[in-house]
């Protein structure tokens, strides 16, 4: 009988793990000494030990090893046959996606390709949300967010939030963003509508686009931008979701200051005056700037547009019902009793 350090010298294994393969059942010892718990083998066993330290050694799971083990020859080598074809797949695998991530992470700029009209239709939904007024320079700015799979467009005066995501047709280098001037970015949108796709390059020497042959450099911003994800992030459930027309709700803000909707299964009423059908569940009573609101919804395409409201004190969703990609936040004003309001602190 041989102890189990002896027999771990012989077979190429460690007494650790031999422990373990007891305990799994895979390689149980002939006896254990009942007064002190030693392990001993015998000589015999040292071919089933040494085939199950060659299996593990390929990285075999357990649970094949335990079928292995006991296995004929030609069933045996069909188990590690179809191993290695797993193995050398997970290989390839991996190699490619370390090159991938390699390329991305050397490479000195980063370049994505957009559809050309899909580009010009985020910049105008969301440029308009960026603040009018220098006071804070990055809210003068769209935040553009570059990734592999899509191009995210953000701007906010504090009291919207606009977000937009276009898919990248073409990427290449590592995620980045950047941070432009509304009226700057807004100003080539019209010359990179007119190409069917429109390049955006982001390097250490700043940002650039370019459509064919030609390409217009935007000046960089260099600024701290508002965490804009934690307030996506960080809203409520909406206790109230309806669908209304987009053009007859935006008729119904002209001319106005400030609008209280009472939101139930009849309609959306505008200051007890005007009367819109909706769809959806939930009731609501809340407040509005109108020019604030008209301005989410003039940046929204398609006939019907999605309101999703949570607390009164919290931002409001404006989304477009057939648009998914675009999504507006828009803070509400307090109603008192009498209608008096009070504007909300910003996003």
């Amino acid at each position: 009988m041989l102890t189990i350090s002896e027999f771990a010298r012989l077979v190429g294994l460690a007494p650790s793990a031999l422990r373990f393969y007891d305990d799994c059942g895979l390689l149980p010892p002939t006896s254990v000494d009942g007064s002190n718990g030693y392990r001993y083998y015998s000589p015999a066993q040292q071919s089933r030990a040494r085939l199950l330290r060659d299996l593990r050694e390929i990285d075999l799971p357990l649970a094949e090893v335990r079928v292995a083990l006991d296995a004929d020859p030609a069933v045996l080598a069909d188990v590690v046959r179809a191993h290695l074809r797993t193995v050398e797949s997970k290989t390839a695998a991996a190699r490619a996606a370390a090159d991938h991530l390699l390329t991305q992470l050397l490479a000195e700029r980063t370049s994505v390709v957009l559809g050309g009209a899909e580009y010009a239709s985020a910049v105008r939904q969301v440029a308009p949300a960026a603040s009018a007024s220098d006071e804070f320079p990055a809210l003068d700015c769209v935040l553009i967010e570059l990734a592999s799979d899509e191009v995210t467009f953000v701007a906010t005066d504090r009291y919207r939030l606009a977000v937009r995501s276009v898919p990248a047709v073409e990427f290449s280098g590592p995620a980045a963003q950047v941070l432009v001037r509304a009226d700057e970015l807004a100003g080539v949108s019209r010359w990179a509508a007119a190409g069917e796709v429109v390049r955006l390059e982001v390097d250490a020497d700043g940002a650039r686009l370019v459509r064919g042959d030609d390409a217009r450099e935007i000046t960089v911003v260099d600024a701290e931008y508002p965490a804009y994800q934690g307030i996506l992030d960080g809203l409520p459930p909406a206790g109230c979701r309806v669908v209304v027309d987009r053009a007859g709700l935006l008729a119904a803000l002209a001319g106005r200051e400030v609008v209280a909707f009472d939101i139930n299964s009849d309609g959306l009423r505008i200051d007890d005056e005007v009367s819109l059908d909706v769809i959806g569940s939930g009731t609501a009573r809340i407040g509005f700037t109108a020019a604030l609101l008209a301005a989410a919804l003039e940046t929204s395409v398609g006939p019907d547009v999605l309101l999703e409201i949570g607390p009164t004190d919290r931002p409001v969703v404006v989304r477009s019902a057939d648009q998914g990609t675009f999504t507006t936040l828009v803070m509400p004003v307090r109603l008192d009793p009498v209608d008096a309001v009070e504007p909300r602190t910003g996003t």
